[in-house]
């Protein structure tokens, strides 16, 4: 379906004059700690980009916490305070962690008082036993490779304004850390990022997105992402796979050809399916969507009209 329908299309030079009333300083070095292998990120885009959405994303909140109020006026019942919750998706290596992770800096330092979390579904996935018992590790990030009650049920604590935990995922050993736990102590807002978070798998009466106050996709043509995915992939077999014990080790000291020539087939027969079977599918639910052409840069926002 054509992403045009029911969405205002914003060139980036036009979205960045509709909000110019505060900066946050930033330097490049911070952003730097910020942004994920291979991603970019610039105190311009924060100016252009990303302060307008944080005010954008502020105006929902209190719209939401308006709507709150005289929904239990009506109901004649107290007003309670509900976590304002974000859900963040795209393609892997597309830059999803890198948006959750600086619109969670803007938030904190814009509004000090109320109190920004973030998880990632990652640590939502079956253990990786689990997934070998049913037969499907190698479709690892497919809608079935998610413990998507698990998930439902932690969102509706979240909602409900309960403390909770969420599972903790390891990009090192390529599976849920056994016991390790996020603690979730009642936000103000939570960021929810991952691959999935928009989808809507069968036999379900409850999915992840009715959970969510607003949602984000970032976008990018599938060839660019295959791009950023294999130098993403370099990058980390020169870096992070050298360490011991991570999964990837073997290759990392291995040969780096035969390395990359699994890189390309996973890209082709996991992600690439994955994004066009069930990632791309859920763009047109999102209520805005951020497209990146090359050097990851943002030329234009989408915004859900309806």
């Amino acid at each position: 379906m054509d992403k045009q329908m029911n969405y205002y299309k914003i060139p980036r030079d036009e979205w960045q004059d509709f909000y110019k009333a505060e900066q946050v300083s930033l330097s490049q070095q911070e952003l730097n700690q910020i942004q994920s292998v291979n991603d970019k990120i610039s105190v311009q885009d924060v100016r252009e980009i990303y302060m307008p959405l944080v005010h954008l994303l502020n105006m929902t909140l209190a719209g939401k916490q308006d709507l709150q109020s005289k929904k239990a006026d009506f109901l004649g019942i107290k007003a309670k305070k509900w976590p304002f919750v974000i859900g963040i998706t795209g393609s892997v290596a597309v830059g999803k962690s890198t948006t959750a992770r600086l619109l969670q800096l803007l938030l904190t330092t814009l509004y000090p008082t109320k109190k920004v979390q973030s998880i990632t579904t990652d640590g939502f996935l079956f253990p990786n036993k689990e997934l070998i018992r049913r037969d499907i590790l190698d479709r690892k990030g497919f809608p079935e490779s998610y413990d998507m009650e698990k998930l439902i049920l932690f969102l509706n604590d979240v909602k409900s304004g309960l403390k909770t935990e969420a599972p903790v995922y390891s990009h090192d050993s390529y599976d849920i850390v056994p016991g390790a736990v996020q603690l979730i102590d009642q936000p103000d807002i939570l960021i929810v990022e991952g691959i999935n978070v928009l989808q809507l798998p069968s036999n379900q009466q409850l999915y992840v997105s009715d959970f969510f106050d607003y949602s984000i996709y970032v976008d990018a043509n599938a060839d660019l992402i295959e791009k950023w995915y294999l130098e993403r992939f370099g990058v980390l077999l020169n870096t992070s796979f050298q360490k011991p014990g991570n999964y990837y080790y073997d290759y990392a000291i291995g040969n780096h050809d035969e390395a990359f020539k699994l890189a390309r087939n996973v890209w082709k027969t996991v992600n690439l399916k994955n994004l066009n079977t069930f990632i791309l599918p859920t763009r047109n639910r999102a209520d805005l969507i951020l497209e990146k052409t090359d050097e990851h840069r943002i030329n234009t926002v989408y915004l859900r009209k309806y």
